[in-house]
């Protein structure tokens, strides 16, 4: 009988180490469950920006309007006839004091 009680109390223990602390534990499934919500909230920004990208694109596919607006602010480029003005700021000469 104490044979029996010892193996029933060595599965038990084997059981709960199993239960907290070895593989497929209750942290570890916690951990998973946590990496899984993360990954699917970088999931939904990366397809709204999917999203963006493709209405850019066929933006640039479908109008000038979207091609000029880029070229005028990625490279600076102006239309005929205009007349382009560059301010430029004072820079601060005092030094570092």
């Amino acid at each position: 009988m104490r044979v029996v009680i010892a193996i029933l109390v060595a599965l038990l223990l084997f059981l709960q180490y199993r239960l907290w602390v070895g593989e497929g534990s209750l942290a570890e499934v916690n951990n998973l469950k946590q990496e899984i919500s993360d990954l699917r909230q970088e999931l939904v920004g990366l397809r709204e920006r999917n999203r963006a990208l493709q209405a850019e694109v066929e933006d640039l596919r479908s109008g000038q309007t979207a091609i000029e607006e880029r070229a005028r602010s990625e490279l600076g480029m102006i239309k005929e006839g205009e007349t382009f003005y560059q301010v430029i700021a004072p820079s601060d000469e005092k030094g570092d004091e």
